[in-house]
């Protein structure tokens, strides 16, 4: 038998209890193991006293700890209380499972190794992909690959957002209330909009894929508070999407790493995954590309892979645990290969800007005066690494004339 307890009841929490109950026997005739659910920490045990498994209800952590429990299921989010009661659990020979980015982007390597010295496993597979299973077919089936790059859309709320207003022409002020009122958005969405929880997610991913600790702070962040209307204008005339990516690859002096809104083909796959779902297309210099897709968050989703993890122990008890590799990545944050641009420069000159780029860019592609207004200068910069396009607008950027420049990579 092995016995579980489930730090959390909230959506996570509850699916995966309910995911426990539903397949106990179903779980049994596969492994021979019975499966026995024995807590559910809570902060307020009144609060939760109307739900299901109410009579396994505890407030008292230490007691989990010392009870005979196989299995610690960690989906409170957040860094505290989590770290301390993870780190316990582990120290005190439990294995762990945690649904938790934020835990695992700061402290996943310090996890890791605890739980390697103590015999037991921590698995985490819930933190990155929701539930689209990335970590175990990054680490065994992919295992024979160097992986090239990682392309993802991690982030359910920002891709919901930017789909409605891609789709529906809407502002982003309009598309993030919907989102709220779905419940696809926090009150305060920051970690969503702004890109942080995007890059919490690729760091652990990258991290595992390169085999080098990408801290989620290095890398290049921008979120999507400033996308308008007119940004949606400009890449549907050019046959373009806007998706928020984190993005990865190994280059020879480093990993890049960035997290921002890019322009990608309107009929691509990455184009193609909307609303609240989630993408992964990892490159390995064997297998080519593979694309994993599917529901980035949610109570069952979630819970889903949180079960699969469960399972994994179980099945695999003697398994060691992996570890972060010590070793530091060098973040590169300018995306030093040739690509194309979309630039929007608002500027008081527009013929002096426009000079300026045809002058500086040998492909440099207008937008016609009929889809920009007269303040603003519209092109497609063909080409260009990151680190040229910049040298080549600083003369623009410092201009007093230039009011602001936006500039969109394409990536394909």
């Amino acid at each position: 038998m092995a016995s579980i307890a489930i730090l959390g009841y909230g959506v996570v929490g509850t699916g995966t209890a309910e995911l426990i109950n539903k397949n106990k026997e179903r779980f049994k005739k596969i492994t021979g193991e019975e499966l026995k659910l024995s807590n559910i920490l809570v902060r307020n045990i009144e609060k939760h006293k109307q739900k299901k498994n109410s009579k396994i209800l505890t407030d008292n952590f230490e007691n989990i700890l010392k009870s005979p429990v196989d299995i610690i299921v960690e989906v409170m989010g957040g860094i505290n209380p989590a770290y301390k009661y993870v780190k316990k659990a582990l120290a005190s020979k439990k294995h762990v499972v945690t649904a938790n980015k934020d835990l695992m982007a700061e402290h996943g390597k310090e996890l890791l190794d605890i739980a390697h010295e103590n015999g037991v496993t921590l698995n985490f597979e819930a933190s990155v992909g929701g539930g689209i299973p990335i970590l175990k077919p990054l680490m065994e089936c992919l295992t024979v690959n160097e992986i090239v790059s990682i392309k993802a859309i991690l982030n359910g709320t920002t891709n919901f957002i930017l789909s409605k207003m891609y789709s529906e022409n809407m502002s982003y002020e309009d598309a993030l209330k919907i989102a709220q009122d779905l419940g696809f958005a926090e009150a305060n969405p920051d970690s969503d909009v702004l890109g942080y929880d995007a890059a919490r997610k690729l760091s652990i991913l990258s991290t595992i894929a390169y085999d080098k600790k990408i801290n989620w702070k290095d890398i290049h962040i921008e979120g999507i508070t400033n996308i308008d209307a007119d940004d949606f204008k400009y890449a549907k005339a050019n046959g373009y999407n806007i998706k928020l990516l984190a993005i990865s690859r190994q280059e020879d002096d480093g990993i890049f790493a960035s997290v921002q809104p890019v322009i990608v083909d309107k009929n691509s796959e990455l184009s193609k995954i909307e609303n609240e779902l989630n993408a992964i297309v990892i490159k390995g210099d064997a297998v080519g590309d593979v694309v994993f897709s599917g529901k980035g968050a949610g109570m069952f989703p979630t819970a889903s892979a949180v079960f699969g993890d469960i399972a994994d122990i179980i099945q695999n008890r003697n398994k060691k645990s992996i570890q972060f590799n010590n070793k530091n990545a060098k973040i590169q944050t300018l995306y030093n290969y040739k690509a194309d641009w979309l630039i929007r420069i608002k500027t008081t000159t527009k013929i002096n800007t426009i000079c300026n780029l045809t002058q500086n860019f040998k492909n440099c592609y207008l937008f016609k005066n009929e889809l920009n207004p007269k303040d603003e200068v519209v092109a497609i910069i063909k080409e260009e690494t990151e680190n040229d396009l910049n040298y080549k607008l600083q003369e623009l950027i410092d201009s007093n004339h230039t009011e602001y420049i936006k500039k969109f990579l394409h990536i394909k």
